[in-house]
């Protein structure tokens, strides 16, 4: 799509690289990230003035064009590092007790896995990774092994929004939906989905949401959210205590000033995201991001065909947005990944889960059809050499 060419030069990304990793940690664009350094050199000019005057004031003004994006209240938002900083809050406020149970899939986030692994074997309670068939063939499929680890000791379910090492969107709607009817709240990791697939968080309406600001919607790195419903907001902690907590000038919203500022930071990345959506909405970015999931669809079966493997869902919108992944049979990850980067100068994650690897590519604005077809020569060279069976 040579359409993308003039987008390529928004970006700092390294010319020589072909970057097909844009789902792990984002890419800023050039506008973006300029902001981000004026207002660092801002905070160093004048750090008192910035820090207890302006950041404030900006925090709101992004927590507000957040909201708009996400179609919710700007007070049932806060602004945090990242979500596995949002998981800790969350999972640790929870009342879990001895045999108290956390509903998850074996499809989830290493990082977020540990997180709940921690706390519940803290307080005797017991994370469920539910496994899960793939490829997924349907949504009533994935629904029905999912609610077969329901129990009475279930006081939540956890599940990714889109799965990191899979690529898949979930149905969580009906999740929710369903879960609603057993009394159960349910907890969103969405971290690959604002600016990635459309949110309505007030429609979706889950008791709990976390997404990346830094991956899809493109703000410099340290930027994300934690959503709250306000039923919730009251019995959610700071995970760091500091002068939010009893403020002595208390505002509006208890939550929030337990939970946006909590000491002496950096808080730059989160203030640009009224600039980002910006740059979204200067490059039509909902139309690029559809001629993303093009790209991404229509090679899904020809990189699969090329790796002797299979999607792990039916090629679609409902379960592929713009990253696709696929197993991959591979002696050595390790020595494959480093192989892609260091011999080949492609940015492309190998992942490991269940004891299954996994190669994914992201497509992004910069990227063209060209970037795949480098990847499929690459990976028929990668093949001859062994490091791919």
């Amino acid at each position: 799509m040579s359409e993308f060419n003039h987008l390529k030069s928004h970006f700092l990304l390294n010319p020589e690289i072909t970057f097909l990793n844009f789902g792990s940690f984002g890419a800023t664009p050039k506008s973006v990230f300029e902001l981000y350094q004026t207002y660092q050199a801002d905070l160093e000019r004048d750090p008192v003035q910035f820090i207890t005057v302006k950041t404030p004031q900006l925090l709101r003004q992004s927590r507000e064009a957040l909201a708009g994006f996400l179609h919710c209240d700007a007070d049932d938002l806060v602004m945090v590092t990242n979500p596995s900083y949002a998981v800790n809050t969350i999972a640790k406020s929870l009342n879990l007790e001895p045999g108290d149970e956390i509903l998850t899939t074996n499809l989830e986030y290493g990082a977020c896995d540990r997180a709940w692994d921690y706390v519940c074997a803290s307080r005797g309670a017991y994370y469920v990774q539910q496994p899960i068939t793939l490829p997924l063939t349907s949504d009533e499929k994935f629904m029905e092994e999912l609610f077969e680890g329901v129990s009475n000791q279930t006081k939540l379910i956890f599940i990714s929004h889109i799965t990191s090492a899979t690529a898949l969107i979930l149905p969580v709607e009906k999740v929710i939906k369903k879960a609603n009817s057993y009394g159960i709240p349910v907890f969103i990791d969405g971290a690959h989905v604002p600016g990635h697939i459309h949110l309505d968080l007030q429609q979706l309406d889950p008791d709990f949401y976390t997404g990346a600001c830094h991956k899809w919607l493109m703000t410099p790195k340290g930027s994300s959210f934690m959503y709250v419903n306000k039923a919730w907001q009251e019995q959610i902690f700071p995970l760091a205590v500091s002068w939010g907590y009893k403020a002595v000038k208390p505002s509006h919203s208890q939550f929030i000033d337990w939970h946006e500022m909590n000491g002496t930071n950096d808080y730059a990345a989160r203030l640009c995201i009224p600039e980002a959506l910006k740059f979204r909405k200067d490059y039509n970015w909902d139309d690029v991001a559809q001629q993303c999931r093009t790209i991404v669809q229509s090679n899904a079966e020809i990189f699969a065909r090329l790796l002797h493997s299979h999607t792990l869902a039916p090629v679609t919108d409902h379960y592929i947005g713009q990253m696709l992944s696929v197993p991959i049979q591979t002696n050595d990850p390790d020595k494959l990944y480093r192989s892609f980067v260091d011999e080949y100068k492609i940015e492309i994650p190998v992942m490991h889960q269940n004891g299954i690897n996994y190669l994914r590519y992201s497509i992004n604005g910069f990227n063209s059809q060209a970037d795949l077809d480098i990847l499929f020569e690459v990976i028929e060279q990668i093949i001859k050499k062994g490091l791919i069976q």
